[in-house]
């Protein structure tokens, strides 16, 4: 940044995405969500530094030339959902021409079944077909979105990024476009040998992620601080961090209880948790140290799992107990 200055916009991230399966990435606006995602795509500004290692399958995306990314990456080994796809769709060009260059592209069909295929890669998105025609300055913004979505679907790719897939879609369609997300990494394939498919989805909609979600990943200030199982994140025993906690809590259906005070700046973090100065638990070591990911908690003190119910003792024709 200027004057030589530097932003941690994520620090530390480590997760594993196995075929068939869903992460969903959840957290504030400004976390860094976004930012991750874009490093593994080779789309960062310029002055963005990176370190560390993304592999998919044998490729070291981190370090990868863009002529590699552009060539065998994009759009063939990962698919985008951009985060605001009125930007990124060609404005000069309507939806239907961009669709057919894209099956053209990354597909084997022939000249003469690309107006076929465009419309039906359409229909996977719940995209009109009265609307193909059309330039992007003319379609609403959940239309918009669901051509974004239609053009990642195209290639097929094995690992598919959706950032913030659902927006400006009514709950229907949410769940029509997170249905079908599912049936991409859900499609016949083989996990064991890597042909499956898997996504990474980043949405503030935690109706949608628990739709969907193999996995969550909580994220705050730039680090994971969560990372458990949906079944568990959303049901029983519930999140184990305080903010992951309040994300939930924070739902109408929940307790509606919003969490209290801002995130922090991160060009300013402080030197112990940066959730500390929002949190009930917080004590001292709190803000000293960074706490790590342990047991897939990042918190000094993480809330307690309830202990599993008692199995009923049963009796016995002898007269003694069983459980």
């Amino acid at each position: 940044m200027r004057g030589g200055r530097h932003v941690a916009a994520v620090t530390g991230a480590s997760f594993d995405l196995a075929p068939g399966h869903c992460l969903a990435l959840v957290g504030e606006s400004g976390c860094g969500k976004s930012v991750l995602a874009s490093a593994l795509l080779g789309l960062l500004p310029g002055n963005a530094e990176t370190a560390g290692t993304a592999h998919l399958d044998g490729v070291e995306l981190l370090t990868a030339s863009e002529r590699e990314l552009s060539r065998s990456v994009r759009g063939r080994r990962i698919g985008l959902v951009p985060q605001s796809p009125a930007a990124h769709l060609t404005p000069v060009r309507t939806v239907r021409a961009q669709l057919e260059e894209t099956v053209r592209e990354l597909t084997d069909t022939p000249k003469y079944a690309l107006r076929d295929a465009a419309e039906q890669a359409a229909a996977r998105a719940a995209f009109p077909a009265g609307h193909l025609d059309r330039h992007p300055h003319e379609l609403s913004g959940g239309l918009a979105q669901r051509a974004a979505t239609a053009l990642a679907l195209v290639g097929d790719a094995p690992l598919l990024l959706a950032d913030e897939p659902t927006t400006g879609l009514d709950r229907d369609l949410v769940d029509r476009t997170v249905d079908e997300l599912r049936r991409h990494i859900d499609a016949p394939g083989d996990a064991e040998d890597g042909t499956g498919r898997a996504l990474l989805m980043i949405t503030h909609d935690l109706a949608a992620a628990e739709r969907i979600a193999d996995r969550v990943a909580v994220m705050y200030a730039g680090r994971i601080v969560e990372l458990a199982d949906a079944a568990d994140f959303f049901g029983a025993p519930g999140p184990r961090h305080p903010y992951a906690r309040g994300l939930l809590d924070a739902l109408p259906d929940r307790a509606f209880t919003p969490i209290p005070g801002m995130p922090p700046e991160l060009g300013a973090l402080p030197p112990g948790c940066a959730f500390a100065a929002r949190c009930d638990r917080r004590t001292d070591v709190c803000a000293a140290t960074v706490p790590a990911l342990t047991d897939g908690t990042a918190c000094h003190h993480p809330l307690e799992t309830p202990d599993p119910p008692e199995t009923p003792a049963a009796a016995t024709p002898g007269g003694a107990a069983r459980a």
